[in-house]
């Protein structure tokens, strides 16, 4: 590949979370309005946008977050990244099951967040059984 393609390559990877992050936040401004909810789709959009500016300051500068949006990161970069995600995966079935536990125990449903746990549930079975076989 040469070095311009590579160039064009890293700076694509380098814009893809940032972007990410703007385009969901756009999302939400717009879907908030048909919900009646205009001030929490500005709120959401302004914090995403923050998230995206300060992404792409440290971009500059930070040597991990260049490693992690690079096309093919090296082992360690590949390591933290595989790591953040499995944090990230804990945290967000940790909280949706609390959710889940504090809607029941308010003599709700909980369903969107039983839903959400359940989903969390058949994924890890479903990635342990792929990466058994695979690995």
């Amino acid at each position: 590949m040469s070095m311009r393609a590579q160039q064009m390559t890293s700076n694509t990877a380098r814009w893809s979370v940032p972007g990410f992050f703007l385009a969901v936040g756009l999302g939400c401004l717009v879907a908030a309005p048909f919900g009646g909810r205009l001030a929490i789709g500005l709120v959401t959009f302004g914090i995403l946008a923050a998230c995206s500016l300060a992404l792409v300051l440290l971009g500059r500068r930070s040597e991990t977050y260049q490693g992690l949006t690079e096309k093919v990161p090296d082992e360690r970069f590949a390591r933290i990244g595989g790591r953040a995600w499995a944090g990230t995966g804990v945290v967000l079935t940790v909280g949706n099951l609390c959710a889940f536990i504090g809607e029941l125990a308010s003599g709700r449903s909980g369903d969107p967040y039983f839903w959400f746990v359940a989903t969390a549930a058949i994924a890890y079975i479903a990635f342990v059984a792929f990466w058994s076989r695979n690995t």
